[in-house]
């Protein structure tokens, strides 16, 4: 009687698929996705600006990334400082107006052609509104305005 080939081919086929498996299982997690979210925001990169804000833009002019914008009047020029869809909407909205002094955290883009400061943290008035996270992306619903004050819960 003579043997069949079919365990040895289904041993092999096994051996395979197991170990195609174990090697992406090696990749890890955050490998995959670091490279995209840096292509867009790298908090190594971020920067603090100081300065006075000249325009307030709840919606993008034409040729302006989506958001809400500040122009705010720096020592070094003018900064068009985006806040992204959702930092002027909501419970807590960002309450500023032109002439108010403003700190604004983040990294600067070049966006449709232009030079954009995408802000991840911005204060005001004593309050700190965080805008996006760490790794860029808009924050949807807020807390409250975290305020300067000692003693203040957060």
């Amino acid at each position: 009687m003579k043997r069949s080939q079919f365990p040895k081919f289904s041993r092999l086929l096994a051996g395979i698929i197991c170990g195609l498996l174990c090697a992406g299982a090696a990749i890890p997690v955050s490998a995959r996705s670091l490279s995209s979210s840096h292509h867009y925001y790298d908090v190594t990169r971020e920067v603090t600006l100081s300065g006075t804000i000249s325009n307030v833009l709840p919606k993008p002019s034409r040729g302006m990334v989506m958001g809400s914008h500040l122009l705010i009047a720096t020592s070094s020029g003018t900064v068009d400082a985006s806040l992204g869809r959702f930092a002027m909407s909501g419970k807590t909205p960002l309450a500023v107006a032109a002439g108010q002094s403003i700190e604004v955290t983040g990294v600067m883009k070049t966006m449709n052609q232009r030079q954009v400061f995408v802000v991840r943290v911005a204060r005001t008035n004593g309050a700190t509104y965080t805008i996006r996270t760490q790794h860029g992306l808009a924050i949807r619903t807020r807390p409250q305005a975290h305020t300067a004050r000692k003693g203040a819960a957060l």
